[in-house]
């Protein structure tokens, strides 16, 4: 099993705390967007897979289950993947910071899309706000604070991680 952190940079204007909405009255979690490569013949998948915190599949000739279980198009293999917990709230503005953790077996995630709903808070005046960052952007004004508020410059990476205990 490798364990890879899903790694966020964005330059943050007037606000902090930029995380996905997740429902914890409904138990739903956000779903991550992904692009995997076999771990076998390094096929990439043509289409981003979601794969979600709360969803489990089994694995076969396991007694396990994982976030997302799935087979290889081009030489079968089947490998999975799952989620190491909720999401980090990215506050480093214009530097890499780990978003999440997803350990992985028998794939390697190769590129991340934005998708859905996001959140953050105002730096100043705490204002909450609720935004797609479908654009890779975010523009808005923060009236409590008289300021223009943004979520700009995004960039997404994977590095090897180590396994949260």
């Amino acid at each position: 099993m490798t364990v890879f952190d899903l790694q966020l940079k964005a330059d943050l204007e007037n606000v902090t705390d930029l995380l996905p909405v997740e429902d914890t009255e409904s138990d739903t979690a956000y779903n991550w967007f992904i692009k995997f490569q076999c771990g076998s013949c390094h096929e990439t998948t043509e289409n981003l897979v979601a794969i979600c915190r709360n969803e489990f599949s089994p694995i076969s000739g396991s007694r396990g289950e994982a976030n997302l279980v799935m087979s290889c198009k081009f030489c079968k293999r089947e490998s999975s993947a799952s989620i190491s917990g909720p999401p980090l709230a990215y506050s480093k503005n214009g530097e890499f910071a780990t978003v999440t953790q997803i350990e992985c077996r028998g794939i390697d995630p190769v590129a991340f899309e934005l998708r859905g709903e996001w959140k953050a808070k105002g730096a100043e005046s705490n204002s909450r706000f609720t935004f797609s960052l479908d654009e890779n952007e975010w523009y808005d004004y923060d009236d409590d604070a008289g300021e223009t508020v943004s979520v700009s410059n995004i960039e997404a990476q994977f590095v090897r991680g180590r396994q949260q205990k």
